[in-house]
């Protein structure tokens, strides 16, 4: 089952559970899912559905910082039971040792010297790592093995 064929379902059994959490953020983003295929014209394959989840996951957790920020804490768990939600549905993500290692392998291949080479390593490493990572953690590995 695709994944974008799993939301619909999950909704259905959410809400038959009544758990009211995890039909809001699934309501979110089948919403969300739609848009984008609106906004696209057309339908959104796995590659798709996925950075759409992405992007809710990252709005998720933006605002849970925010909110820490201010103080609001109620409304802080409100997004992070949201955000556990939206997880389950995010490929596995990469340890940070291999990520490490696959940053390794790209600096290696485009024979990058230093922190200057940053952009040469990011662009290939990102397209290995297929959204399986963070963009700010790969960032942070690569200026770092730069960086030594």
């Amino acid at each position: 089952m695709s994944l974008k064929q799993r939301i619909p379902e999950d909704l259905k059994q959410a809400m038959r559970s009544g758990d009211e959490r995890r039909k809001i953020a699934l309501r979110m983003l089948q919403a969300a899912v739609h848009n984008a295929e609106i906004a696209q014209g057309h339908e959104l394959d796995e590659t798709g559905v996925v950075t759409v989840v992405r992007k809710e996951v990252k709005q998720r957790r933006d605002a849970i910082e925010q909110f820490q920020k201010g103080g609001r804490e109620d409304l802080a768990a409100k997004e992070q039971a949201e955000l556990t939600v939206l997880e389950a549905y995010l490929p596995e993500q990469l340890s940070r040792a291999e990520i490490e290692r696959m940053a390794r392998e790209v600096i290696a291949e485009v024979a990058a010297r230093g922190p200057h080479d940053r952009g040469r390593v990011m662009g290939p490493l990102l397209q290995r790592i297929a959204g399986r990572a963070e963009g700010r953690e790969v960032s942070e590995v690569v200026g770092a093995l730069l960086a030594g």
